[in-house]
């Protein structure tokens, strides 16, 4: 799961380099899933750029059939909120989160598995660097599908 953001309202590149940008650029993102084994697109949703993309992560989800199964969810540190977390765990469909925690990130207090699992995320990425977690979840097949 990722977005990219889409400039569809406003002058050209060549335009604004030469002579400055006239007026406000107007912009929408494309929130994409992609099966990392097909590379086929599963879920798409295109909103306004004020969108986070931990919001649109339920929607995603929700459009890929329940009747298939998702093993894991790959997304950036953006998508490292509870409510992204909790999505992904009650989707009835036993995913696994793959969200790397924020350089900052702390541990969450509450006792609800998803809270557990990135506790625990939390300690692993301190204990081995983000680096080699990276390689060791296989979080680094997301930069190969990167947008």
């Amino acid at each position: 799961m990722g977005s990219t953001g889409m400039e569809f309202l406003g002058e050209g590149e060549w335009k604004r380099k030469k002579h400055g940008p006239e007026y406000r650029r107007q912009w929408r993102k494309l929130h994409i899933g992609i099966d990392a084994k097909t590379l086929q697109i599963r879920a798409f949703q295109l909103t306004t750029n004020n969108v986070s993309d931990s919001q649109v992560l339920g929607d995603l989800l929700n459009q890929i059939p329940q009747d298939e199964r998702i093993d894991s969810v790959y997304t950036d540190g953006a998508y490292d909120t509870k409510q992204c977390r909790q999505v992904i765990a009650i989707a009835d469909r036993q995913a696994h989160a793959v969200i790397p925690p924020r350089k900052n990130a702390k541990p969450w207090k509450d006792k609800k598995m998803s809270s557990l699992e990135r506790n625990e995320l939390l300690r692993t990425v301190k204990r081995l660097g983000r680096i080699l977690w990276k390689k060791w979840s296989g979080y680094h097949w997301r930069s190969w599908l990167k947008l």
